[in-house]
């Protein structure tokens, strides 16, 4: 008797895990177009203003952190999801909101800002280059504000698999959130520990002074990567400020009804047109995206901006 309970209890774990595997494998798919915005914004958070030997601690930190908010989002999402469903996508379009603001707000304050920017970049330079500053706070506020975006993103990343598995039992959606959670921090920031290392992967390469053809190619290879990362960096600063539009505008569009008969009808546009219509179908829902972020973002920036304004003439 008791063996054949063992059995059935085997049975039943196995048929558990058959299970997880197959809808992981539904979420992960799912997922994977916020992953790629989720690589592109903390990699363009983490890339430059760090020292060599601390560009690994950081991502490290920020992993950590990254893990963390996960560990309160699968609960919060599994809660909410069961007791309130309705403030679920209320809240993911406030911090979509955020996402816009927090995009916008980095190339306004560039361009409004140049000659300050300039300066500090200078700043940082020197900072980097003299062993006596400690720039610990520097590295805090990067560690926070990665952490900080890591949550929004992360927010997404978990509701968007919970939806693959909502009418599942709460053992197998624990078990897919969990297992998406864990697989997709640690590729995001195994990928951004590579891009943040690949200067120093080429200087290690060029060290090599032997006169081989395998020496030879080592050295080109370095040379490569040596010059290849700055252009990566700046690669992934704009990537990761359009990601952040195109991720926070996708959240307001998707909870907002007009937003979808709006995107619906240009697609419906764009399938009728004689040239590139399939390109023009698939990039569609994205360049509305990106729009309303963009202008959303636009918005709650110059109307900060204005509020800010008004308390300091108050103040004053």
């Amino acid at each position: 008797m008791a063996g054949a309970s063992l059995l059935t209890l085997l049975d039943d774990i196995a048929m558990l895990l058959d299970d997880v595997a197959v809808l992981s494998k539904v979420a992960a798919k799912k997922t994977a177009g916020v992953l790629g915005d989720d690589l592109a914004v903390n990699a363009e958070q983490l890339s430059g203003g760090l020292k060599a030997d601390r560009e690994l601690p950081v991502v490290w930190a920020v992993f950590k952190g990254s893990m963390l908010n996960k560990a309160i989002i699968v609960p919060i999402a599994l809660m909410l999801s069961y007791f309130l469903p309705i403030v679920i996508m209320p809240l993911l379009m406030l911090g979509g909101a955020y996402l816009c603001y927090e995009g916008f707000e980095k190339v306004w304050h560039k361009f409004s800002h140049k000659d300050e920017h300039i300066e500090q970049h200078e700043k940082r330079v020197a900072a980097l280059q003299d062993e006596n500053i400690d720039i610990t706070l520097y590295e805090k506020d990067k560690i926070k504000g990665a952490i900080r975006t890591d949550f929004i993103l992360s927010a997404e990343i978990i509701i968007i698999a919970l939806g693959t598995v909502a009418d599942k039992p709460i053992t197998t959606q624990i078990a897919v959130l969990v297992f998406i959670a864990i697989l997709m921090t640690i590729g995001v920031y195994g990928l951004v520990a590579g891009i943040v290392k690949i200067d120093d992967g080429g200087f290690l390469l060029i060290k090599d002074k032997s006169m081989n053809l395998w020496g030879k190619a080592k050295r080109a290879l370095g040379h490569f990567m040596i010059a290849f990362a700055p252009k990566l960096m700046k690669l992934l600063a704009f990537a990761g400020t359009i990601a952040m539009w195109l991720v926070g505008g996708s959240l307001i569009t998707h909870g907002v009804p007009a937003f979808h008969h709006l995107i619906e009808s240009a697609i419906f546009f764009a399938s009728k047109l004689p040239l590139f219509s399939g390109l023009l179908v698939a990039i569609t829902p994205l360049l509305i995206d990106l729009c309303v972020g963009f202008i959303l973002g636009a918005v709650l920036v110059f109307f900060s901006l204005a509020v800010m304004k008004v308390v300091k003439q108050k103040s004053n």
